[in-house]
């Protein structure tokens, strides 16, 4: 256990707050769910698995890394969403960046996970940095300048991947997109468009095809949109971070997006951060708290979310471990009890216990492959 957490424990343990497990506690707590990082490996690509405990920590799975059977790059890629658990439950689904393909793991009862016989795909592009999935159909999005799109594949309950035919966007090939994202009804998408500073939207045909919205890629409030979130109480509101502006600090926007894609602004949106690089959002499960990680600062912000989608900053919490900066993507626990940030340059998970607005860090977590993972998901 680290300084920083030993003294965490102690002066929570005098405030009668909460009690943090030690590496006995841990070992004996039991395991509730897992958490997945694709490791973004070169020249094979792997996938990190942790069992969650009940006290929040991690551990290792055993056998992890489990091979993803395309390639990474070998170093962090800069998007959300590059590995997701299916909204079924049974699989992994993981860009490998490197080869330009996609991969779907099986996850087994313990959490292990075995790649799927022929799932390695094709992502009809060039290298797919993140991917969403809503009720068996699954679109990515490809980053790679020669081939810069949002394409679409039917994932069948065997798990294998079928591209959709007449599902491609093309972009720009500036356009570097960093993430692509279902509303929780399937029936919007957004894509942000990093490079460009743009948010594309799209309403969801009932073919699984794309509909762009009028007026989409719309103008991001701030440099650099990286990560997305819509609300899960209310999937006509969206939430974009902006890495860049607001005098060095970044933002973050509301948006209310009506059933064809449009947006519109919330509020005074965009909203100040005080951090440096606002890059990974997630929102909490009850829609009432939104965390968004600032990457170059080492810290997460904190904000309250009004009935209507206004943010009011409540602060922010350091990032445990010996470098915070470089932090990568973070999910929420299934439960919202806990929030696990990965720290991909410095090739770690930081784990929070989350009370509210509220953010108690417990510790980290080394992940095996070193730096450079990427994403992050939960079950």
């Amino acid at each position: 256990m680290s300084s920083f957490l030993r003294g965490a424990v102690a002066l929570l343990a005098l405030a009668g707050g909460l009690a943090l497990a030690g590496p006995a506690a841990a070992a004996s707590s039991p395991v509730v769910g897992h958490v997945y990082v694709d490791a973004n490996t070169a020249p094979v690509n792997t996938i990190s698995g942790f069992d969650r405990h009940a006290d929040g920590t991690l551990s290792p799975l055993p056998g992890s890394p489990f091979v993803a059977g395309g390639a990474g790059t070998g170093s962090s890629l800069a998007s959300q969403g590059a590995v997701q658990v299916s909204s079924d439950g049974r699989y992994v689904i993981a860009v490998d960046a490197g080869s330009n393909q996609i991969s779907v793991l099986r996850i087994r009862r313990d959490g292990t996970l075995r790649l799927v016989p022929g799932s390695v795909v094709s992502s009809g592009g060039s290298e797919p940095v993140s991917v969403t999935e809503h009720a068996g159909l699954v679109y990515v999005a490809n980053a790679g300048s020669g081939g810069a799109n949002y394409t679409g594949f039917v994932l069948s309950p065997g798990g294998r991947l079928t591209p959709l035919a007449g599902s491609t966007f093309a972009l720009p090939a500036d356009a570097q997109p960093g993430d692509v994202l279902f509303n929780g009804t399937g029936t919007n998408l957004v894509g942000a468009r990093v490079g460009t500073s743009a948010i594309d939207s799209f309403q969801v045909g009932a073919d699984g095809r794309l509909i762009a919205a009028p007026g989409s890629p719309f103008a991001a409030q701030g440099p650099g949109p990286f990560g997305s979130e819509f609300r899960p109480t209310d999937p006509s509101q969206l939430f974009v971070s902006n890495a860049h502006g607001d005098a060095g600090n970044g933002t973050v926007s509301a948006f209310s997006v009506a059933s064809d894609g449009t947006l519109s602004s919330i509020g005074a949106s965009p909203f100040a951060d005080q951090q440096t690089a606002p890059c990974w959002v997630e929102i909490s499960h009850d829609g009432s708290f939104l965390f968004t990680v600032n990457t170059a600062s080492g810290s997460v912000s904190r904000y309250a979310i009004a009935p209507g989608g206004s943010l009011s900053l409540l602060g922010s919490t350091p990032i445990p471990g010996p470098s915070g900066a470089g932090a990568g993507d973070a999910r929420l626990s299934p439960d919202g009890q806990n929030l696990y940030v990965n720290e991909a340059a410095a090739g770690q998970i930081a784990e929070f216990a989350v009370n509210g607005g509220d953010l108690i860090p417990r510790g980290t977590v080394a992940v095996a492959t070193g730096a450079g993972a990427a994403g992050l998901a939960t079950n």
